[in-house]
């Protein structure tokens, strides 16, 4: 941490520093196991669904949310995804990693909310 005020009030850090093997994550989305989409129009529901795949991806690669060093969220509606879930998506930066937010006009399928990047150091 660099000591600037506002950094105890977030879950992630400004820069991480990582070395050796990396997971790349696709951009995650809210899809069940057999491809449909969760949650259309629930903000919750949607950000919950894409962190248990997420959380699939990883505990396949051996590895877990201790070890994401960047994050990167894409949604609709950037109000919403900040004031609904802040609960959901908090415990998922346990190691403090790198995090980006941005609002996109739209996601590949109009009932997408939100969309999540993670980059996870496998060493």
């Amino acid at each position: 941490m660099l000591g600037k005020h506002f950094e105890s009030n977030v879950p992630f850090s400004l820069g991480v520093i990582s070395s050796g093997r990396l997971l790349h994550t696709a951009g995650i989305t809210a899809r069940d196991a057999d491809g449909g989409v969760v949650g259309e129009g629930d903000m919750r529901a949607q950000v919950a669904q894409c962190f248990a795949n997420l959380a699939d991806i990883l505990e396949h690669a051996a590895t877990s949310f201790d070890n994401v060093v960047k994050f990167t969220i894409f949604t609709t509606d950037i109000d919403r995804f900040n004031h609904d879930t802040r609960d959901i998506r908090f415990p998922h930066f346990s190691g403090r990693p790198a995090a980006t937010l941005v609002e996109v006009s739209r996601l590949v399928d109009p009932r997408m909310l939100v969309e999540i990047e993670a980059i996870v150091c496998l060493d």
